[in-house]
This record gives structure tokens, C-alpha cells and sequence, in this order.
């Protein structure tokens, strides 16, 4: 056998630049990400808790942009859409490093936010119109794992530069996120056409999608396990410092070992699961992530000596679930698309993951204020009623009980 097929990966002869420029621009955004708060406080001198504020209504303001993303995606081509949006945010990058005003810095949050909710709302259609016959979902669970392992990589080198000190490392990885979204954007723009130039374009009516409750019903569903996803960066660094008596650092072990096994493992997945039902995988992935959710919840009632090994256990169905989820919802969405119009489609899709984020901070605070185990038994619940939720469509849908390869 191959070593490719048993490793799960697709032919990507004449598509390494949209690997490449997936890989760089995780690893700008990893090496960017985690200090633009910061930059925002010690080199722009802007308070922190403002700072926030900015972020989030300019996070507020790109919600628009998968629906804007789905009006045009089919007439002028996803891979033109991500393009933009590198070029985009590599501007936006660029104003943050020489930029000090708030009202400047604010215009550039705008941008960046709104280019990184386009690119979200194209790169999977453009990875689906990549890929040869029967090699979706490999496409998908590479395309993950690259941008996994940029963005590890990009992480591990802003925990170097914050070692530094002083304002340079900040301004350095604003500038070197600039410089990878200009080098990703120059990259895909060097894709052949034979490889991203769909052969039908849609030149019928678009789909009704507002009337297609399938798959809205579906979308919901994926909020709620795209919740679970978040709870990752969002819950549990505030849950094990504040609740548990376990070392600080523990966190940044737990987070680290998850990225591992969603940079090295989603082609792997996709090899034994390409042959069962998507919907299935789905439901089994959400079972798993109310499994973690329920060890979660079991910290601070058990004894303090099984406290870590349970932490360990329960961070392992979290990678189990979330390497299974991210390796197969984009996939399923894929599947259940129609031809005419797939890319609206999976704009559209992207919801899932902007209406979760924007509900992820508040639904662990408040819930965590009632009680610390409070926000992990009712994300349980919500991963239960997506599985059921997906586990009856599969069986009311014929589109969805044959979404496999």
C-alpha cells in the first residue's frame, strides 16, 4: 500500500501552493494572535478591557460577511475570495504596526475580522473544488491539519518573543503576519486553473437555502458541537486555574497535546471513517465531546489525587471528538450541498462556528458564576441533543443518510 493512501492523504500534485499558503498563514495568525490584545495595551497604550470591547464589535460587524460571502462565492470563485481576503488582512496587519490611534487600530480590527470570517466562508469550497473524485474529505482533513500545525508552530514562537520583553516583539509579529497573509495570498493566486476552475458553474436560480430546513436544522445542530470546540480555549484555562488545585501550567500542556492531534491526525481519521456514514461519525463525535464535558464537570468532586489523571482522560475524548469533528463537518456539509450553489452552501455553514464563538465567552462565565461545574453538565446536554438531532435528520433525510463518499 502506498505510503500516501495509508496515511490518508490525497494527490496534491499541482495544489502544494494552497497547502503551503494554508500552513503560512496559520502560522502568522498563531504567532499574532495570542499578543494583539496585548499590542493593543503595552505598544498602543490602550486599557485592556477597551481593547477587548473593540474586538468584539468588530467581531459583531463581520457576522455579515458568510451571508455576503454566499451571494457572489458561485459567480466569481472561492479561490478569488480567499485571495482577497489574505490581501485583506495582510493590510490590516500592516495598519496595526504602524497604526496607534484607537479609531485607526479599530478600522484595521474591522478588517482583519471581517477578512478572516470571509476567508473562513471560502476555503472550504475552495478545498472542495481542489480536490479529485472521491478525495473531499482527505482534502479537508489535510487542509486542517496544515493549518493545525502552522498555527502551533506560529504559537510556540509567540510564547519565544513574549520572553523578549519591550514593545519589538509585538511589533515583530504584527509584521511578520502581514508579510505570511501577502506570501499566502501570492501563492494561491500561482494555483493552476485546472485545479480550482469549476468545469459547471451555477448559471441556474440560487438555491432557496432559507427554505432548505435540512439543512438548516443541520447548521444548528453543528453550533451546538462547534460550541464544544470553543470551550477548549474559552473554558477550560479559567476552569482548571480557578477551580482546580492543580499547576497553572498544566493548561498550556492540555491545549498543546490537542493541537498536536489535530495537526497529525485528521487524514488518519479520514482513512477508517471515508467508508461510514458522515452523519454517523458526527453523532459518535458528539457523544464523545458530552463524555469529556461530564469528566469536566467531575473535577471538583473527586478526590484531589485523580484529579490530573481524569484531566488527562477527559482532554483525550476531547481530542478524540474533536479530531473526528473537525475532520468530517465540512465534509458532510459538502456532501449534502447541492451541485448548483455548493459554495453558498458552505458559506453559509460557517455559521455554525460565528454564532459559537460569539456565544462561547458568555455562556461559560455566566453558567461558571452559578456554579463551576454548571457550564460543563449543560454543554453535555447541547452535545447530546446535536448527536440526537443528527442521528434522526440521517434517518428523515435520504441526502443525509447517504452522505458518504
Amino acid at each position: 500500500m502506498p505510503a500516501a493512501t495509508s496515511l490518508g492523504l490525497p494527490n496534491v500534485r499541482g495544489r502544494v501552493p494552497l497547502l503551503a499558503g494554508l500552513a503560512i498563514d496559520s502560522f502568522g495568525g498563531g504567532c499574532a494572535g495570542p499578543l494583539l490584545l496585548l499590542f493593543f495595551n503595552k505598544v498602543a497604550g490602550i486599557q485592556l478591557g477597551t481593547a477587548g470591547l473593540m474586538l468584539t464589535v468588530a467581531t459583531l460587524f463581520s457576522i455579515a460577511a458568510p451571508a455576503a460571502v454566499g451571494v457572489v462565492i458561485d459567480r466569481v470563485g472561492p479561490r478569488n475570495i480567499v485571495v482577497a481576503a489574505q490581501f485583506a488582512q495582510g493590510l490590516a496587519f500592516t495598519g496595526f504596526f504602524f497604526g496607534r490611534s484607537i479609531w485607526v487600530l479599530f478600522l484595521c480590527s474591522l478588517v482583519t475580522t471581517t477578512g478572516q470570517r470571509v476567508f473562513w466562508s471560502a476555503i472550504f469550497s475552495l478545498l472542495a473544488d481542489v480536490a479529485d473524485e472521491g478525495e473531499r474529505d482527505k482534502w479537508f482533513g489535510l487542509g486542517g491539519m496544515m493549518q493545525a500545525g502552522g498555527l502551533a508552530l506560529g504559537a510556540l514562537v509567540a510564547g519565544w518573543l513574549l520572553a523578549i520583553g519591550g514593545d519589538a516583539p509585538f511589533l515583530v509579529a504584527m509584521a511578520v503576519n502581514a508579510v505570511t497573509f501577502y506570501v499566502a495570498g501570492l501563492l494561491l493566486l500561482r494555483l493552476h486553473p485546472s485545479h480550482h476552475e469549476r468545469t459547471n458553474q451555477d448559471n441556474g436560480p440560487a438555491p432557496l437555502l432559507r427554505k432548505d430546513k435540512t439543512f438548516l436544522v443541520l447548521i444548528g445542530a453543528n453550533t451546538l458541537l462547534a460550541l464544544c470546540t470553543m470551550m477548549l480555549g474559552v473554558g477550560v484555562p479559567v476552569y482548571v486555574t480557578e477551580a482546580l488545585t492543580v499547576p497553572k501550567w498544566l493548561v498550556g500542556v492540555l491545549i498543546a497535546a490537542t493541537s498536536v492531534v489535530l495537526a497529525t491526525g485528521q487524514t488518519l481519521v479520514v482513512r477508517h471513517t471515508e467508508r461510514r456514514r458522515r452523519t454517523n461519525v458526527m453523532v459518535v463525535a458528539g457523544i464523545t465531546y458530552a463524555v469529556w464535558a461530564v469528566l469536566m464537570a467531575l473535577q471538583i468532586h473527586i478526590p484531589a489525587g485523580w484529579v490530573v489523571p481524569v484531566l488527562v482522560l477527559a482532554t483525550a475524548c476531547y481530542a478524540f471528538a474533536d479530531v473526528l469533528h473537525a475532520a468530517t463537518n465540512n465534509a458532510l456539509s459538502a456532501a449534502v450541498s447541492p451541485v448548483v450553489g455548493r459554495g453558498k452552501y458552505l458559506s453559509y455553514w460557517q455559521y455554525s462556528f460565528a454564532f459559537s464563538s460569539v456565544l462561547a465567552p458568555g455562556f461559560f462565565a455566566q453558567l461558571f458564576e452559578v456554579h463551576h461545574e454548571l457550564p460543563w453538565v449543560v454543554l453535555a446536554g447541547l452535545a447530546l441533543v446535536a448527536s440526537l438531532t443528527i442521528y434522526v435528520l440521517a434517518r428523515v433525510a435520504p441526502r443525509l443518510s447517504s452522505a458518504r463518499i
